[in-house]
């Protein structure tokens, strides 16, 4: 293999955005390279105050000589990792001609090597590429190679100095697959009889092969042991994250919070599971988000929150399909702006209260640059057949029991489904480019499709089940009967339908992963989900896998409720009132935009397939059809008023 074929060197120009945070990058990195660095201060978070002075403990200082129950238990890990695996584990994605990786190291001993040189195979032998100091705290390098070649299978090799190095391949874009296959995961409690492996996952998923690696969050549950947890997690999923494109997004637990309401980046040194902002200080969150999402392309939008959090919300396409990379916690308002109404804060378990006393003009939930984000999302289509949301948690409370099977709670304020504006918001950009929604979070494998104005009239989302389920068990009880609408959901489960959640939203449930046992290993709802996105025929295939299934066994072996094949099309539910006279397309398979003509606002943006389109519209008004190839430039059609 030669260079010119690894490394495509033709011009280009990036966005505004990619220009500034990769100037902002390089001047980090040098800053880096270029400054002494103290790889054992002990408080490289300050001493000022005790989260500050305890967190990362077990991976700073002189780890190598804590003592306590803690930091003999890691320190004998630490110490027992054989020197020559020092270096464990890398993710990478590659995105718009750019690949970023991330290796991640164990604690280094004052006399190991601290840089990290990047390798590729070319002509049977490895070239050197790059060479990046390992940053501290946290024992992870950076790397970024421009003009990357995507349509090429690439081995690549890390190399810690003479002490340690790491193998895997880098995946030519899978474009010419018909499916592309997702493995959505999330909720690595490390309460389990397995420390540093999850065999049964991990080799299921070796057969089944996805395309594309997606943990939605709570990688850990070290709390302020970050590195500590980061490096249980990636041990554990090494073996599949060396060879595959992966995306990690860190949810409250990962920066050391029960539940996160971030507030845009406000730190609160007393914040609880109900109290809103950060407790741990802005240094130890950036270096967590740098851990564990630096190797994603490049932030929409880079300029940091308060106290100068990072911000990583961006979109990554593959094999045709765009995703949006959402972060759930970091804009979102706290519970304290709302009444009490339960045993805590954010806990509301009297069914008398009205569901409007909890909207309230103002609060937040992705935040407005997260929206503009999203509206620039809905219109570019570049390299994207079809488009697929990414975040933490679910716009809906699709749960009944919390914790344990006696607590029932009518609402939880930790999720997407509060503030009900903000959710509706996201949803309707969802719905408008037909996005179907990934996300973990809830220790609760559901399938849903969202209503918005109507029952069924938004996107298909699926939360995936707790990789081990040991933290905190939830449980989908309705004690009333479905909605009587019609037509009725084919299921062998008892309580599918529609229903409105506790804080008054709209869903129709498809299938749900109840825990039988949570004492019992085999039946407490571990598992992991897989999405099969047939691109040729706008559907996907949902599967959800228990931990310990028998793969032998087919689709047998799956969850009760699953697989189910939906079509995306569906994403958008909204019922046509009228159509626009047919139109032919400029060009095959185009790019259609519908906005009403005198506010501008989008009503969809999608790829159609053919020569001909006639537009479905869902209110009476006047429109504006625009088309194009990547982009909906071109003024095709401007409607009379549709009554």
């Amino acid at each position: 293999m030669s260079l010119s074929l690894m490394f495509n060197t033709k011009s280009f120009c990036l966005e505004i955005r990619k220009v500034n945070v990769c100037c902002f990058a390089v001047m980090a990195l040098a800053l880096s390279a270029g400054a002494e660095v103290d790889y054992y201060e002990p408080y490289p978070f300050g001493d000022d105050y005790n989260k500050a002075r305890n967190s990362d403990n077990l991976a700073t200082g002189k780890w190598w000589e804590l003592q306590g129950k803690e930091a003999k238990r890691a320190g004998q890990w630490f110490r027992e990792r054989p020197r020559n695996e020092t270096l464990a584990f890398a993710l990478y994605t590659h995105d718009n001609e750019v690949l970023k990786m991330t290796a991640q190291c164990f604690p280094l001993l004052p006399d190991e090597p601290k840089k990290i040189t990047l390798e590729f195979m070319r002509d049977g032998e490895w070239v050197a590429v790059d060479t990046k100091p390992v940053l501290y705290p946290g024992w992870d390098c950076q790397f970024r190679v421009e003009g990357w070649n995507n349509r090429v299978d690439v081995p690549y090799r890390l190399r810690l100095g003479d002490l340690s190095s790491f193998e895997g391949l880098i995946r030519k874009d899978p474009i010419d697959k018909e499916v592309i296959v997702v493995a959505s995961m999330s909720c690595n409690s490390p309460r389990d009889m397995q420390g540093d492996t999850r065999h049964e996952i991990v080799s299921k998923l070796l057969q089944q092969d996805p395309d594309l690696l997606f943990f939605a969050g709570d990688q850990n549950y070290t709390h302020d042991e970050a590195t500590y947890g980061w490096l249980q997690f990636g041990v554990q999923f090494a073996e599949l994250m060396k060879d595959r494109p992966t995306i990690c997004i860190p949810d409250d637990h990962d920066v050391g919070h029960g539940n996160l309401w971030g507030e845009g980046g406000r730190h609160n040194p007393k914040a609880n599971s109900t109290g809103a902002g950060y407790a741990y200080p802005a240094s130890f969150v950036n270096m967590v988000q740098r851990q564990q999402t630096a190797n994603l392309p490049d932030p929409f939008d880079p300029e940091p929150v308060k106290q100068g959090i990072t911000v990583y919300y961006t979109d990554l396409t593959l094999g045709g399909i765009n995703f949006a990379i959402l972060e759930d916690r970091k804009f979102k308002s706290g519970p304290g702006n709302v009444p009490k109404m339960g045993p805590r804060q954010d806990h509301i378990n009297d069914p008398e209260y009205d569901r409007a006393a909890v909207d309230l003009p103002g609060l937040k939930l992705l935040g407005e640059r997260q929206l503009d984000f999203l509206d620039h999302w809905t219109r570019d289509w570049e390299g994207a057949e079809l488009k697929v949301a990414l975040s933490q948690t679910a716009f809906c409370g699709a749960v009944h029991l919390h914790g344990h099977p006696n607590n029932r709670l009518l609402a939880d304020l930790d999720c997407n489904g509060w503030p009900q504006s903000g959710r509706n918001r996201a949803l309707e950009r969802l719905r408008a480019v037909r996005a179907t929604h990934l996300c973990g979070d809830q220790h609760l494998s559901v399938m849903v499709k969202h209503g918005i104005e109507d029952y069924r009239d938004g996107p298909y989302a699926f939360t995936s089940p707790a990789l081990v389920n040991t933290i905190y068990g939830r449980w989908w009880h309705p004690l009333e009967e479905a909605e009587p609408v019609e037509p009725a959901i084919e299921s062998s489960l008892p309580w599918v339908g529609d229903y409105r959640d506790g804080l008054g939203n709209r869903i129709t449930m498809l299938a749900y992963a109840n825990p039988e046992d949570r004492s019992d290993v085999k039946q407490r709802g571990d598992g992991y989900g897989i999405v099969r996105f047939n691109k040729a025929s706008v559907e996907a295939t949902f599967e959800c896998w228990p931990r310990f299934a028998n793969l032998k066994q087919g689709d047998r072996a799956q969850y009760e409720g699953w697989p189910m094949r939906l079509d995306l099309a569906q994403n958008d539910g909204r019922k046509p009132v009228a159509y626009l006279d047919e139109v032919e397309l400029p060009v095959e398979n185009a790019v259609v935009e519908l906005t009403e003509a005198k506010s501008g606002a989008l009503v969809y943006c999608y790829r159609v397939k053919g020569a001909r389109f006639k537009a479905p519209v869902y209110e009476p008004g006047v429109y504006t059809l625009r088309v194009g190839e990547d982009r909906p430039e071109l003024v095709l059609l401007e409607s009379e008023t549709i009554p």
